[in-house]
């Protein structure tokens, strides 16, 4: 028995994204969708190289909903840098402490993260970094997309979290000494 998707009610081809779709998403989204391959690979040519290859995967693709092919590119996006990468946790020690919770900030307020800090992180913290905090990914999507168990993520993001505060701490102490050394005398 052969099931088609077009025929079932209320779905029509039309719903679904065509390879003009995708091109037009990886079009108006090539800086924000760049941007994510880089962060993930931390390496332009391996960014380039991501990027390519999920337009290319995305082009194939035949049954995604058209309001859902901005999602399915970064997405694809993601598998593609997973796929390239392999970021998987070095030995990792079983902790009892919870981790600090992110709580992400609404889109339109500056996040505060440093890229040279978050490129810094290793791999694997800096996949479920961008995965869960930057993308809003969820623990389980994160745990299934990177073959880890929710543990290892919760572990990795609280990892990257203290690594990047304090990062920002040592930034910000860097700016207040350099102030203080070029103030001028009185």
């Amino acid at each position: 028995m052969t099931f088609d998707v077009n025929k079932l009610p209320g779905t029509q081809v039309n719903d679904y994204a065509t390879v003009e779709d995708f091109r037009g998403v990886f079009t108006d989204s090539m800086d924000e969708l760049y941007h994510l391959s880089f962060f993930l690979t931390a390496d332009h040519q391996k960014a380039e190289q991501c990027f390519v290859s999920a337009l290319e995967d995305s082009l194939k693709e035949v049954h995604v909903f058209k309001e859902w092919a901005h999602a399915w590119a970064k997405r694809t996006v993601i598998q593609n840098a997973i796929r390239q990468l392999k970021p998987y946790p070095l030995a990792t020690s079983f902790s009892l402490a919870l981790p600090p919770k992110v709580v992400p900030q609404p889109s339109d307020q500056d996040r505060h993260f440093d890229i040279d800090a978050v490129v810094a992180l290793r791999d694997f913290e800096r996949f479920v970094f961008v995965m869960s905090v930057l993308e809003h990914y969820s623990e389980h999507e994160c745990s299934l997309l990177l073959g880890r168990p929710p543990r290892e993520i919760r572990e990795a993001r609280a990892r990257a979290t203290v690594q990047l505060m304090n990062s920002r701490r040592t930034t910000l102490n860097s700016e207040v000494n350099l102030e203080t050394v070029q103030e001028p005398a009185r």
